[in-house]
């Protein structure tokens, strides 16, 4: 089975930085759609970004692009989430996810459609909290 692993989270004050990584196993497909997804308390899961690797397109939500980068390296298909000006809001746990088809096509729909629903493997996730 695919594996997502995820590190980097943490607590931070205010307008401070993190840069959290998304480590795969036993994922050796040609192209992937992968992405940052968070979870607050009480909260629906959202799109934080994603990226599909066919055209190396990131997808963010919303005005996410604004202080959020996403970046991946092909090499060993490492994911990571760049977090800059940081604030409270942005406590959530932090999953990373890939879309669990080879469909070149509907990989590349389900990135730009940033639903977390489009997503079949997830990490366990890691906690980011912002005080």
């Amino acid at each position: 089975d695919v594996q997502l692993v995820e590190s980097g989270g943490g607590s931070v004050q205010a307008g401070g930085s993190l840069r959290l990584s998304c480590a795969t196993q036993k994922f050796h497909w040609s192209n992937v759609c992968m992405g940052w997804f968070r979870q607050a308390p009480g909260k629906e899961r959202e799109a934080v970004a994603t990226f599909f690797s066919g055209n190396d397109t990131t997808y963010y939500a919303g005005s996410m692009r604004d202080r959020f980068t996403i970046s991946h390296v092909s090499a060993n298909n490492l994911l990571y989430l760049q977090m800059n000006s940081l604030k409270p809001e942005d406590t959530a746990m932090y999953y990373c996810a890939a879309v669990s088809t080879t469909v070149n096509y509907i990989m590349k729909s389900r990135c730009s459609d940033l639903n977390p629903a489009g997503f079949g493997f997830w990490g366990q996730g890691t906690q980011v909290t912002v005080s």
